[in-house]
């Protein structure tokens, strides 16, 4: 028995030594390494325009190197999690578990039990939307509801959303002897808290709702453990939270996890995944490769918190944390009213003033992606972090479901987190001495997203202006150096078509999924990385743009038919028409010179699949401009606006 007490309560499988992934690598770079040659070997030494066309296309390729190789340290030894969750029931299961969830509005405090009571819960769900329906429809709360829920008519005096005070309700108080289901069994207590807004103060977004709740659970549960979910995300794995005590708990290697990562998927993804939504090859390749790196990024939602990691402690090697002991959590006297008036205060609006609240302290504040942020002070404060994705998800949620909806959240994500390696966290500089080289590489795969804006803004243009004046950029089809580039090609795009479908994927979502990768690349990207420029100019602040996600029927039912929506006007919509237009005017217009002057295509054939290759990927779009006619097509202001930009740019390259 005292063998069995002392067996871990989880597992790691690291993946080394996969010799067809490391026999790729080498291959890459050996190509990599022929087409550098090729590119200085071959440089322009006359014509002004050719030369700079040349040397845009050799930096280009340089970053591109970069990206690939940050992208293969990610992808080195991926680590993959197993718990024993009968393990964690035999060795604690005389010990009180108290749960802590959060989200922007309400909070699931203490009450110790053993069973979590879900089916309760879900019943006390199903109520509450049909109460909510019914207000919807009668367009007011009845009296009697009024009457139970002193909440209500303490929000008659606020003066609106963005303007009241702290409104907290002690729904179900874990401590009463009355507070049982259906079945006889405890309740949670459940509270719903809406803190004090005021025009005068700025409220920090999500970060500040966390660090709210963080501090009013702390006087109502102290439960040494949060769990972090967004509005729109629910559990869909009722053994999410024993998975995650498996990982904190566990003796040998606990003490040293700050917080427990599970996947962000999504229950909406069409089955070509339309917009690229689900997030697969990050969910399923990168973050296992982060976690073998040191462990993974926070990523704002399905997080499991060890509450002294939010609250600004630091991880010293050797010691043992006493903050999962449950006898030591702390117990509250006072009653439901008491604990209502005395919580008040720490969601107030003041309450941070001149604290190292939203600095040290909590979730980190002057960021739009704030949770990779925080994550990332919690790795240099020398914890570790787990990734563990179950066969059975832990948490699904909703994803986008027109294109613009994508585009501006992406756009967000790039330019938070470009943000963070332009800023004093910057992991390259910050993290030397605190996190693993590999990891601070692997952090870079996402802070910066944004400055792939440029390099793949010059591939998806230049290239096919060229066309039009004549310029190669690359070498002669049947030529010995054009192998390198074939190769190159070739092999990269299957390993990433085999990788998309690895994770779940289609052929068909790959394809989707590039065109995505473009579209971000060339609107997103740029639009994050233009602001965070203005930003250092001191010309622009960062703000928090809050992704809608609610649709209509009619866009729903698009969205099912994996149709494009377009709709209303946009910049980002501008550029993309721009490009689209752009690529199709210079591939028709390099054939027709080709057939009008009876030349070769050996010299320009793979500046021309280039071309082909990016008018192909635009088909939705050309569909949007020329063939639909339901109110997601693109709007006739943009289509006329793009157009004469595109004729612009290739007259101007034509001369």
């Amino acid at each position: 028995m005292a063998e069995k007490s002392n067996l871990p309560l989880f597992e790691t499988k690291v993946f080394k030594n996969r010799l067809i992934f490391r026999l790729y690598t080498l291959s890459i770079v050996i190509s990599i390494c022929f087409i550098f040659y090729f590119r200085i070997l071959h440089l322009p030494d006359s014509k002004t325009a050719e030369k700079l066309a040349w040397l845009g296309a050799f930096f280009s390729e340089l970053w591109f190197t970069f990206y690939w190789f940050i992208n293969i340290v990610v992808r080195w030894n991926p680590s993959y999690r197993r718990t024993f969750k009968d393990r964690l029931s035999q060795r604690f299961l005389s010990k009180t578990h108290i749960v802590n969830g959060s989200d922007d509005i309400g909070m699931c405090g203490p009450k110790p039990c053993n069973k979590f009571c879900f089916r309760s819960l879900l019943n006390l769900y199903e109520d509450m939307k049909k109460r909510i329906e019914s207000v919807a429809e009668l367009g007011r709360i009845p009296d009697d509801i009024r009457e139970q829920h002193k909440g209500f008519l303490e929000w008659d005096t606020a003066s609106s959303r963005r303007d009241h005070q702290t409104i907290l309700q002690i729904l179900i108080d874990g401590r009463d002897a009355n507070a049982v289901d259906n079945e006889g069994q405890p309740l949670p207590t459940l509270v719903y808290l809406a803190r004090e807004k005021r025009p005068q103060f700025h409220h920090h977004f999500k970060a500040g709702a966390m660090n709210a709740m963080i501090r009013v659970s702390s006087r109502i549960s102290n439960s040494p453990v949060i769990l972090n979910v967004d509005c729109d995300m629910y559990s869909s794995n009722s053994d999410s939270v024993r998975d995650a005590l498996c990982f904190l708990m566990d003796e040998e290697n606990g003490d040293e996890i700050g917080f427990v990562q599970f996947p962000q998927c999504f229950d909406n993804i069409t089955k070509n995944d339309l917009y690229g939504s689900s997030l697969n090859v990050i969910m399923q390749v990168e973050i296992h490769g982060m976690d073998d790196n040191g462990g993974p990024g926070y990523i704002g939602t399905g997080c499991f918190h060890r509450r002294e990691t939010l609250c600004g402690r630091k991880y010293k090697r050797g010691s043992k944390s006493e903050s999962l002991r449950w006898d030591h959590h702390l117990r509250i006297q006072d009653s439901a009213s008491v604990l209502e008036e005395t919580c008040k205060p720490l969601a107030s609006c003041g309450y941070e003033e001149n604290t190292e609240w939203g600095k040290e302290m909590g979730l980190k504040y002057g960021c739009p992606v704030e949770d990779v942020l925080t994550g990332l002070a919690i790795h240099f404060r020398g914890w570790r972090s787990i990734y563990f994705n179950p066969e059975r998800k832990g948490f699904l949620g909703v994803a986008p479901t027109a294109l613009l909806q994508s585009l501006v959240q992406n756009k967000r994500w790039s330019e938070g987190d470009f943000q963070i390696f332009l800023s004093q966290y910057c992991p390259l500089v910050c993290g030397h001495g605190n996190i693993p080289l590999k990891l601070q590489l692997s952090y870079c795969v996402w802070l910066l997203w944004a400055p792939n804006c440029l390099a793949s803004l010059y591939y998806v243009t230049i290239p096919s202006l060229c066309l039009l004046r004549g310029i190669s950029l690359f070498p002669k089809i049947l030529s010995q150096w054009s192998f390198p580039f074939i190769y190159l090609f070739m092999a990269t795009s299957a390993y990433s078509a085999g990788e998309f479908i690895w994770c779940g994927g289609t052929l068909h979502g790959w394809w989707n999924d590039q065109r995505m990768w473009v579209y971000k690349r060339t609107t997103s990207y740029l639009f994050g990385f233009l602001d965070n420029i203005l930003r250092l100019l001191g010309i622009s602040k960062s703000a928090f743009v809050v992704t809608a996600k609610v649709a209509d029927d009619d866009v729903s039912k698009r969205y099912e038919q994996e149709l494009m929506e377009f709709g209303a006007p946009s910049p980002m919509f501008t550029i993309l028409t721009t490009l689209a237009f752009l690529n199709a005017l210079s591939f028709i217009g390099v054939l027709l010179k080709l057939a009008m002057h009876g030349q070769t295509l050996d010299q320009l054939a793979m500046q021309i699949v280039l071309c082909g290759l990016l008018v192909c990927l635009n088909q939705p779009l050309y569909e949007g401009i020329f063939i639909r006619k339901d109110k997601a097509k693109m709007p006739s202001s943009v289509a006329y606006k793009s157009a004469v930009f595109a004729l612009v740019l290739c007259s101007l390259a034509y001369v």
